[in-house]
């Protein structure tokens, strides 16, 4: 192959970097890759011997072989790292190009790299990427934001590269700055709560019930065939059946209860505050993967306040059916948060979102991908200006329908004495949402005592304050 060839290339040979090279040269785009480890580079080479793939070790050369206006992608991790390989291959850009962020970055890092990058007359893309490596190497949701004539020179090579649902490409263009980042952070905060409610079901079979884990296998099975189809569903069901490699029994059964976090669902609810978004469900998975780190506490806390090992006495499937209906009431809910922050952030970043896009490009592909998200895009192709998808005449019924069964299942959750604050979030959102009238009047009462905030009346402009009588 001739020099200036090559129409992308990739700094960061990880098994993201490496697997979206591939699918990308399997759609018959020349695709450079460099990585400092030189096994990184080695491997990609092999792997990707018949195809228009070369890896190399040097910048020099990387950008040598790069067809002008060049393009060059970064899959590194968030934060310092992008600065420093932005950095590095400054030197050897020249006006027009463009640099792809293709990770998690914080959707603030992206809009600064973006200022800093156009003063250089520099194009930059902030791309998410959801789907893991299986979907890096056959087909991601991907969700860029940056300036749309930049997108539009790649527009073809990730459309041919993204996840396909009904011939429909779960890739668009979002919008402006830093868009397509903060899509990307709102879709790994839904995650967060859909997996911390999956994890609270599992206890309420686990414990509630005292099921083993080809019972456990079976049910998530069954359910990913109903309304709760969906990526998370399905893997949770494979969990179950992972014998432990290094004993006897389930490797489910040999995981320590401590979850780790790279910080992007903490970002959403820190950003849903600053929005004044409520996002109870994100919230309380966040907290709990906190609470999960205390380790050594809880252990020490079981024995200072024991419980009472209580199981479930009255119909099982019973249960087990209002359960997968709580789920789904409760996986709405969650979806229905992320969507209606997404829809204050666009008024304030000024991103123009449009979410019934969003919503159609995660239906394959990534991450938090469910048949849900078919419905919720039939929402906004209805009313584009949907405020929230629980208003929705279709997604109501659903709503309203289960919302005896989520009540069922955290009364006896309290009374089992195991914790469900996601599926309990989830109903108070609900609740809260529903009510037309809420104690907040009283705190603005309390404000205004204390600290003379004022407060607004029933049925009159202005703002007040009131001497109050202090006994």
């Amino acid at each position: 192959m001739s020099d200036s060839f090559y129409e992308l290339g990739m700094i960061g040979l990880g098994v993201m970097g490496r697997n979206l090279v591939l699918n990308f040269a399997d759609h018959g785009f020349p695709i450079a890759g460099f990585d400092k480890d030189t096994a990184k580079v080695v491997a990609l080479n092999k792997e990707g011997e018949w195809k228009k793939v070369k890896g190399v070790n040097t910048l020099n050369e990387f950008i040598s072989i790069l067809k002008k206006p060049r393009v060059v992608m970064m899959l590194v991790p968030s934060g310092d790292p992008v600065d420093s390989v932005i950095n590095d291959v400054l030197p050897y850009l020249e006006s027009g190009d463009l640099i792809i962020d293709g990770g998690n970055s914080h959707f603030t890092d992206t809009n600064k790299r973006f200022v800093e990058l156009e003063r250089k007359k520099i194009h930059f893309l902030g791309i998410g990427i959801s789907g893991g490596e299986n979907g890096a190497r056959f087909g991601p949701s991907m969700m860029p934001g940056g300036p749309a004539e930049a997108y539009e020179r790649i527009r073809l090579m990730f459309e041919a590269a993204s996840a396909k649902v009904n011939g429909s490409n779960c890739v668009e263009y979002l919008g402006p700055g830093s868009a397509g980042h903060y899509v990307k952070m709102v879709h790994n905060g839904i995650e967060y709560g859909l997996m911390q409610l999956i994890s609270e079901s599992y206890d309420l079979l686990k414990r509630g019930l005292n099921i083993s884990n080809d019972e456990l296998h079976e049910v998530y099975k069954l359910w990913n065939e109903t309304e709760l189809q969906s990526f998370l569903i399905e893997i949770t069901s494979d969990i179950f059946l992972q014998p432990d490699d290094k004993a006897s029994g389930r490797l489910i059964d040999k995981i320590l209860d401590r979850a780790k976090q790279k910080g992007t669902g903490k970002w959403t609810s820190q950003d849903a505050m600053n929005l004044q978004v409520p996002l109870n469900t994100v919230d309380a998975a966040v907290a709990m993967r906190d609470m999960s780190a205390y380790k050594s506490e809880r252990v020490n806390a079981a024995k200072i306040f024991p419980g009472k090992s209580l199981s479930y006495k009255g119909d099982k499937n019973d249960f087990i059916t209002k359960l997968r209906s709580a789920l789904y009431f409760s996986m709405i809910t969650t979806y229905a948060q992320g969507m209606a922050m997404l829809l204050s952030a666009s008024e304030e970043y000024k991103y123009n979102l449009k979410l019934r896009d969003v919503a159609r490009i995660w239906r394959g592909g990534c991450i938090i991908r469910a048949s849900l998200l078919e419905k919720i895009t039939k929402a906004f192709e209805v009313s584009s200006g949907l405020s929230n998808i629980l208003i929705d005449p279709a997604i109501s019924i659903e709503i309203n329908n289960r919302s005896n069964d989520i009540r069922f299942i955290t009364k006896a959750a309290i009374d089992l004495e195991i914790p469900v604050p996601a599926f309990s979030a989830s109903l108070a959102y609900f609740d809260s949402y529903r009510s037309a009238k809420l104690p907040a009047n009283l705190v603005q009462a309390q404000r205004d005592l204390f600290g003379a905030h004022t407060y607004e009346r029933i049925g009159e402009e202005g703002v007040y304050h009131t001497e109050w009588n202090k006994i």
